[in-house]
């Protein structure tokens, strides 16, 4: 019996050690951080300790580059979705990017104008939204969204002659009924 206690105690003994041993080889692993990212804090970094110190400039430029960019699909369904996402997310400059390239694709989708004019205007470009709201109007006349956000434009930028034509003009076509509402509700708040 007196063998078992003493074997049991050297297991302990020995099990202690172990513990204190990979947590003294492993503590620095943990415990690196990485440097703060614009407004994140810093992340535990696993692999710092063995790729940071040797890190450049040309590195960092390189990892920066273009070609490591998730590349832009071609398809179009998916450009549209990763388009809304970008809006969703108000990430504009990506969201009228893509626009732009669905307009490739569909050069007389009224909806993608739509979308594109709204993004411009929501990147501070007013004249360039404008244009192609009435790039839009000109390809779909009959496109009721389209009015209504060139109705919106307009009345932001101080246009109100032309906010009054556009909102009516959502109003008559169509038959959204939530669209034709807004229109409403925005041409009764114009001066």
């Amino acid at each position: 019996m007196a063998r078992d206690k003493r074997f049991w105690t050297l297991l302990v003994i020995f099990q202690v050690f172990f513990g204190l041993a990979v947590f003294a080889f492993t503590r620095d692993y943990y415990m690196q951080e990485t440097p703060s990212v614009a407004g994140h804090p810093p992340i535990a970094n696993p692999g710092a300790t063995s790729w940071s110190r040797g890190v450049t400039a040309t590195d960092i430029s390189r990892l920066s580059s273009p070609g490591l960019v998730e590349p832009t699909p071609t398809d179009p369904a998916e450009i549209y979705r990763r388009a809304e996402e970008f809006f969703a997310n108000k990430q504009y400059a990506q969201a009228a990017s893509l626009y732009e390239q669905l307009l490739v694709y569909s050069p007389n989708d009224a909806e993608i104008y739509n979308n594109l004019g709204l993004t411009l205007f929501y990147l501070g470009q007013p004249e360039d939204a404008l244009r192609r709201l009435n790039e839009g109007v000109a390809k779909d006349a009959g496109h009721q969204r389209i009015w209504l956000t060139l109705g919106y434009v307009n009345s932001q930028v101080g246009n109100i002659a032309d906010a009054r034509t556009a909102l009516t003009n959502a109003t008559q076509r169509g038959d959204n009924a939530s669209i034709r509402e807004a229109a409403m509700k925005m041409l009764a708040e114009l001066p």
